[in-house]
């Protein structure tokens, strides 16, 4: 198969918050090679994603990612590692490159998938699918009561496992976290496992985020998720020395698997989270899992969006029996419910699996996108680089079919 066109739809709720919430907009990726369609969405800004796709050169290796992948033939998982190869090759001076490429880099998983009706975690190699854990991923309320309102939801909605994440956490006194810690705890119960996500909040402040283990293991959390930016792994380790029951999570940050290797092994982390958005898509993502279950690390997918994004993120230790816990987001916004057809669903033990269907197992549904969708132009020196494709119907421009290659 040849890939002959690449088609983004960038969709977005009417009006976007200050929230740390991912699932307010989205940017979809369509490829089509041979007739086989293959569906993928990058976990970025969608207007500068789309961007790196089309923009025209700067020099030899800072090309669009359109570059590297319009023409390309598509007949194996290696010719997606050498496609990859490619864009990291042609782009590399184009920092944005990692983020659109994976979605690209997933649809061209789903496309293949498809192409041999066969799911993407056995075309990665796994002979069978495991059931994960999935907590609830949800963001801390305004006050403790609220935190305590959504864990209780949590648990009745049948989640053995619940993080909150952001809001006011980090932002205020020790004492005001260790209430909406306590807040948490009550509110899921005993037995149900409890995570924590920092959002960064602490920057490089080693201090500021240590005053708060006493709080966090007396809640008896989990794993303390990016307390620091990806990147400083000195400072990762210095903290995680410091506790006794809890552990540090990251990874979501890496947009190479070198970071996330790094997170490991100078990081000192106990789970590697791996945004297969962010990182350059599923192919790094397994080789992100394969290397944490080497080192005794748990991988964990990070996924706040769509049902295809979930998919997607789970593909990677789909076939990682031991890896038992996965993200859910139990509270997104409509347009991320609307993206597909299928929907990941808990079963009665609060677990969930890769489909089984061929490439993600998820379908795109562009009738209920259609209200979403945003009407993009770009034009450089009165020439249309990009136009958005219509919804259900034929890209609306021929670029997307030929970009970067003069």
């Amino acid at each position: 198969m040849r890939i002959e066109s690449v088609e983004f739809f960038y969709a977005a709720m009417p009006s976007i918050t200050l929230e740390a919430d991912g699932s307010q907009d989205a940017l979809l990726v369509r490829v089509v090679a041979d007739g086989v369609v293959g569906w993928g969405e990058c976990e970025a800004s969608p207007l500068v994603s789309l961007a790196a796709f089309v923009t025209p050169r700067s020099h030899g290796v800072c090309q669009p990612v359109s570059a590297s992948v319009l023409g390309e033939r598509l007949d194996s998982p290696a010719d997606i590692a050498r496609i990859s190869a490619l864009v990291a090759r042609n782009s590399m001076d184009l920092l944005q490159a990692p983020h659109t490429y994976s979605g690209i880099e997933m649809a061209l998983w789903d496309l293949l998938g498809h192409a041999r009706e066969e799911p993407v975690w056995r075309l990665l190699g796994y002979d069978a699918s495991y059931p994960k854990v999935a907590y609830a991923s949800l963001l801390f309320g305004d006050t403790p009561d609220e935190t305590l309102s959504r864990a209780r939801s949590a648990t009745e909605r049948g989640f053995r496992a619940v993080k909150f994440g952001w809001g006011p956490f980090g932002e205020g006194t020790p004492e005001a976290d260790a209430d909406q810690l306590q807040a948490a705890r009550e509110g899921v119960g005993r037995d149900t496992t409890l995570l924590v996500d920092a959002g960064q909040i602490w920057g490089e402040d080693v201090e500021s985020a240590a005053l708060r283990i006493p709080a966090l293991e007396d809640a008896r959390v989990t794993w303390l998720e990016e307390p620091f930016p990806a990147h400083a792994y000195a400072e990762h380790a210095a903290l995680a020395a410091r506790t006794r029951t809890l552990r540090i999570a990251g990874g979501e940050g890496a947009h190479n698997l070198h970071m996330a290797r790094n997170l490991v092994d100078y990081g000192h982390i106990g789970f590697l989270q791996i945004d297969t958005g962010r990182i350059g898509g599923i192919g790094p993502a397994k080789a992100a899992a394969d290397y944490a279950a080497g080192k005794g690390v748990t991988f964990v997918n990070h996924t706040f969006t769509s049902h295809l994004a979930l998919s997607a993120s789970l593909q990677p230790f789909a076939g990682l029996a031991d890896h038992r816990i996965s993200e859910y987001p139990a509270a997104p916004k409509a347009l991320a419910l609307d993206i597909t057809r299928d929907h990941l669903l808990p079963d009665a033990d609060g677990r969930i699996a890769a489909p089984e269907g061929p490439g993600l197992g998820v379908s795109v549904d562009l009738d209920r996108l259609g209200g979403y969708v945003r009407d993009v132009e770009i034009l450089l020196d009165g020439d249309q680089l990009y136009r958005s494709p219509q919804v259900g119907g034929v890209a609306a421009s021929s670029a997307l079919h030929g970009i970067g290659r003069a």
